[in-house]
């Protein structure tokens, strides 16, 4: 069973800034702690990057991940699931970007389940500690940018 979990942060920057942010996949090692390489294995009919591959570092050792992203409500959200992974049977996401008078509320959801078996507060400490994480540096990147 999957654990579902939900967190946001305010951000300095427009909406399209953040969204921009979370496509430039290329950049992610550069700014993500975790991450080790990301890979685009294929394109949508926009030239978007559609199927994207990360290596992170997960539990004390390398995981990795492939997410196919959906860009329907962009840009004011974007939403990915899992289709293949080495530690994950589900790691299925989206971040909503809603404009307030501070900036960007940024909401990232996040479904997640382990391929080895973890009581629930195991496994919704990780997902707490990926978005919180996740949210922080997202949120320096953009406000760097912005």
């Amino acid at each position: 069973m999957g654990q579902r979990a939900s967190e946001s942060i305010n951000v300095n920057a427009t909406p399209e800034a953040l969204f921009a942010v979370v496509v430039d996949f290329a950049a992610y090692p550069t700014w993500v702690a975790d991450l080790k390489q990301v890979s685009v294995l294929a394109h949508d009919e926009n030239g978007a990057a559609q199927d994207v591959e990360f290596r992170a570092a997960a539990f004390g050792r390398s995981s990795t991940y492939t997410l196919r992203y959906d860009y329907s409500d962009a840009p004011n959200a974007i939403s990915w699931s899992q289709v293949t992974g080495d530690l994950t049977t589900k790691l299925d996401g989206r971040y909503r970007f809603e404009a307030d008078d501070t900036g960007t509320k940024v909401t990232y959801e996040l479904d997640v389940d382990l391929m080895v078996p973890l009581p629930g507060f195991v496994k919704n400490r990780a997902a707490s500690r990926i978005m919180t994480q996740a949210l922080r540096e997202l949120k320096t990147r953009a406000e760097r940018g912005a």
